[in-house]
């Protein structure tokens, strides 16, 4: 496992720009098998999770080529379906949550899709019942196989159009049965849909390969089947989740730091969500602008008074994946908030480390956290930790750079899973952080 260490408590200042977005560079990536034409892609991120998934196309038979950074050209013309049910997929697949989304192309296109149970974040109980019964609503058959922890699904006939009411709006549950409707016969209705930005961006691209969605950036979508698709081109948004983090690491360490290329029309609730943290940010063209906050920063009241609770949400609401952020960054306000983690029952467990970096946090149950900020008249105080999953590991970050010392997180893997070259980028704008190989 490798290791940061991190010498906390200096200011930064610069410009960062976000990567491509994981979320929904995991979905794009997927959508190339609906064809057998050419398909480029850019501003794909150079992390792990999406370079994983990247090669299980590779051993599929995808034919990958590299034009430059972050930009690649994918054709799945001749692939080799027996690798679905190979050992080496077995684990390379169990490994990445997203390849889950490999299903529904493969599904539509050829019959049939399987795949292992797939890994991911500790963060709770992620299950996977919606993909499967979508797919079954579009006629295909289930299987399992128990002991090998071995899904699949069939239909040698091919799937028909119909009417379907999820019953969580699931973002991977609907793109997948989204990639696998597009080449149904007939229509399907997916009422209760998922409706987040990178699944918009999935309609798009479908729709310029020759697909015909209707109702995109709503929760109800209209999808006629097409016979086939073609190739197109595609670019993937900034990560929403990046630009949060970064917002938080300003604040937290009283830098002035501008957010290049935000696409701000895609952020939804989220600026409003930090300055409802007291935070400053101001909009210069489809910049982010964040002044350094050398007099902290004050949780706003509601209006009877009752301190501030804020609660993650399908989308348009507030996104779970920046709640960890909210509540690191919360640790230093003036005020008092408590934050609800809804969707996920252990995403909160991991505040027991910035509890032992002197953070006033009463856990209430695995859903709720209670922050009472120390409005930086006593700082955080660095110390050893484990990141025990990505978004975790990065509030752990942003926290370690505002203590006071040397802190040492462990299992950055879980870190490179979603942010590039963090380590590289910071340091670009002041931070003090080592990486260290074992």
């Amino acid at each position: 496992m490798s290791t940061f260490q991190i010498e906390g408590g200096h200011q930064l200042k610069g410009e960062i720009t976000p990567q491509g977005a994981k979320n929904e560079a995991l979905q794009i990536l997927c959508a190339v098998l609906l064809t057998p034409e050419k398909v480029t892609i850019s501003n794909i991120p150079d992390i792990r999770d999406v370079n994983k998934l990247i090669e299980i196309l590779r051993n599929l038979g995808v034919k990958i080529q590299k034009l430059g950074k972050g930009k690649y050209t994918f054709k799945s013309d001749e692939l080799n379906l027996e690798y679905l049910e190979s050992e080496q997929f077995k684990q390379e697949g169990s490994g990445l949550r997203g390849s889950i989304m490999i299903v529904g192309p493969l599904l539509g296109r050829f019959g049939k899709g399987y795949i292992p149970r797939p890994g991911g974040d500790k963060i709770g109980r992620r299950r996977l019942d919606t993909h499967f019964e979508g797919f079954i609503n579009l006629g295909a058959e289930f299987r399992y196989n128990k002991e090998e922890r071995f899904y699949g699904v069939e239909a040698p006939e091919g799937l028909t159009g119909t009417y379907m009411l999820l019953d969580e709006a699931s973002v991977t549950g609907t793109a997948n049965i989204v990639m696998a409707a597009a080449l149904a016969k007939g229509k399907t209705t997916i009422y209760n849909a998922a409706c987040e930005p990178y699944l918009q961006q999935l309609c798009k691209m479908i729709n310029s390969m020759g697909g015909k969605i209707q109702g995109v950036g709503s929760n109800l979508l209209t999808i006629e089947g097409v016979e086939s698709l073609g190739g197109c081109e595609h670019r993937v948004l900034p990560d929403m989740i990046e630009i949060g983090s970064w917002i938080g690491l300003a604040a937290m360490t009283k830098s002035e730091i501008t957010i290049k290329d935000v696409s701000w029309d895609n952020l939804g609730i989220i600026p409003n969500t930090f300055r409802k943290l007291g935070i400053t940010l101001e909009r210069v063209g489809d910049d982010i602008y964040i002044p350094a906050h050398t007099d902290g920063y004050q949780i706003e009241s509601y209006i009877d008074g009752s301190f501030m609770t804020i609660a993650d949400a399908p989308w348009p609401g507030f996104t779970p994946d920046l709640l960890s952020i909210v509540l690191v960054v919360a640790t230093q306000a003036r005020g008092e908030v408590m934050v609800h983690q809804k969707m996920f029952e252990s995403r909160l467990f991991f505040v027991d480390k910035l509890i032992d970096m002197g953070a006033k946090i009463i856990l209430c149950d695995p859903h709720r956290a209670t922050i009472i900020g120390h409005d930086f008249k006593s700082t955080l105080k660095a110390t050893t930790m484990v990141s025990p999953d990505i978004r975790a590991g990065i509030s752990l970050l942003i926290a370690a750079l505002s203590a006071k010392g040397t802190s040492t997180i462990h299992n950055i893997e879980q870190i490179d899973r979603g942010y590039e070259n963090i380590d590289d980028r910071l340091r670009a704008i002041g931070a003090k952080i080592i990486r260290m190989d074992s």
